[in-house]
């Protein structure tokens, strides 16, 4: 069973870079067809998403939050890692990564959710 665990501060002041990562454990970023994704979720208001990376490395970014974000990858420790520059309180939110498959697949998998907040 793949689990994953978002790690990174909770507190993160304004203009600064908001940066996670999340663990994968029980299976491999590397896997053909699953794809893995940063998604967020502001106080009071709907699911977000901000990006994916694929098995390959390639990615792709929400176009509203393209300009301030990079998600990259680290192959040795099973891990990916999101930045967002330049942030502001409208940042601030419960940050979750994600795991799905491509289509024809059922893989999907959460993390917990990390509340990030961004405040002087």
């Amino acid at each position: 069973q793949v689990q994953l665990q978002e790690s990174g501060p909770g507190l993160v002041k304004p203009s600064q870079t908001l940066s996670l990562t999340c663990t994968v454990s029980g299976g491999s970023i590397t896997t053909i067809n699953h794809y893995w994704f940063w998604i967020r979720q502001p106080p009071g208001k709907g699911l977000e998403w901000i990006g994916c990376i694929g098995d390959s490395g390639n990615t792709l970014y929400s176009p509203s939050l393209k300009s301030r974000t990079s998600i990259s990858r680290d192959t040795s420790k099973n891990q990916f890692t999101l930045q967002l520059s330049s942030v502001t309180p409208e940042d601030t939110a419960v940050y979750y990564c994600f795991a799905a498959g491509g289509v024809g697949s059922l893989f999907n998998s959460w993390g917990q959710g990390t509340q990030v907040t961004v405040s002087s």
